[in-house]
């Protein structure tokens, strides 16, 4: 009997013949090494921390350990429902996602198209680096200075206010004020950072597109809103699926870095409260709160996923 041939895509194109998991670990044994850390990282400090959400549904006592407390279900939750602060911190928190959402999103996009029409090369990088700035500083740094802008008596900005013969404004001393300056220090801080992702998608854009453009008689502008735009859009459904993702979130080093006694009105968020009643000893109450709160956005990715995929987007899952 004739013996079965090889395949003649296998025996004459070396190439595709399959190897197995080890040759790679041998030839990129490097790179894996670089790798080991961080997957040691994420494994413990990530996966193994998953452990501890059932001191939500424990009546946890540091002494008794997680085997000694007693399990009580979901009371811990309608504890936490029924608390006088929850319904203040998830409208306080929605409210200052809804204003980063409105405002702190659309900049990076607006941004990296304005430096994608720069034409300077030197002006273009060092205006790229001064709008990274802001992203590497501490929250604590951008309190204390705007504390030092923004302070009613002693601020820079209410000194040129006052000599200009207007009243100080109390930028962070009165609750509206308070918020208007929170949403504003915020798309300061992000939007620089932001832009990379957006100038990235746009280098992958066909120049072939912009001078079909140009041939037909379009401006900058109308290159930018019906070449750009449409050619990136997918990176920004992504951008936008993973920001809504964080609506129930929201940044605890910024709301305590701006915080003040006489503004308190917009907070008191979730991470805040988890953090309060962490700090007071209420770890089934906190672990509950924060489990709520990832779970609310894990089910606004997956939703807002699944309408972007029904409008003919990619989605991100």
């Amino acid at each position: 009997m004739a013996k079965p041939q090889k395949s003649t895509a296998q025996s004459e194109v070396p190439g595709l013949v399959k190897k197995g998991p080890l040759y790679y670990l041998k030839r990129d044994w490097q790179l894996y090494a670089l790798m080991l850390l961080p997957m040691v990282f994420i494994i413990v400090f990530k996966y193994f921390a998953y452990t501890g959400l059932s001191v939500a549904f424990l009546d946890y006592k540091i002494g008794k350990g997680y085997a000694g407390s007693k399990f009580v279900g979901l009371k811990i939750f309608e504890k936490v429902f029924k608390h006088r602060d929850f319904t203040k911190a998830v409208v306080n928190t929605l409210l200052l996602n809804v204003l980063d959402l409105i405002f702190s999103f659309p900049m990076p996009i607006i941004l990296a198209l304005l430096l994608n029409e720069i034409r300077v090369k030197w002006f273009k990088r060092t205006t790229q680096t001064l709008l990274y700035l802001p992203h590497f500083l501490s929250w604590v740094v951008i309190g204390a200075v705007a504390y030092q802008m923004f302070a009613t008596q002693s601020g820079v900005v209410n000194a040129l206010i006052a000599n200009a013969g207007k009243s100080p404004i109390p930028f962070l001393q009165e609750d509206v004020w308070w918020l208007f300056s929170y949403v504003l220090i915020g798309v300061w801080q992000t939007m620089g950072w932001g832009t990379i992702i957006y100038l990235a998608a746009i280098t992958n854009v066909n120049s072939e597109l912009y001078e079909a453009a140009k041939v037909d008689g379009a401006n900058r502008w109308q290159q930018c809103l019906h070449v750009t735009l449409p050619c990136i859009r997918s990176t920004i459904v992504v951008m936008l699926i993973m920001q809504l993702g964080k609506l129930m979130g929201g940044s605890f080093e910024r709301i305590v870095a701006l915080s003040n006694a006489k503004a308190t009105e917009f907070t008191t968020t979730i991470p805040v409260l988890v953090y309060k009643w962490f700090q007071g000893n209420k770890f089934s109450e906190s672990t509950a709160l924060g489990l709520f709160q990832s779970v609310i956005g894990v089910i606004l990715v997956i939703a807002s996923d699944r309408v972007a995929k029904k409008l003919g987007e990619d989605g991100l899952l």
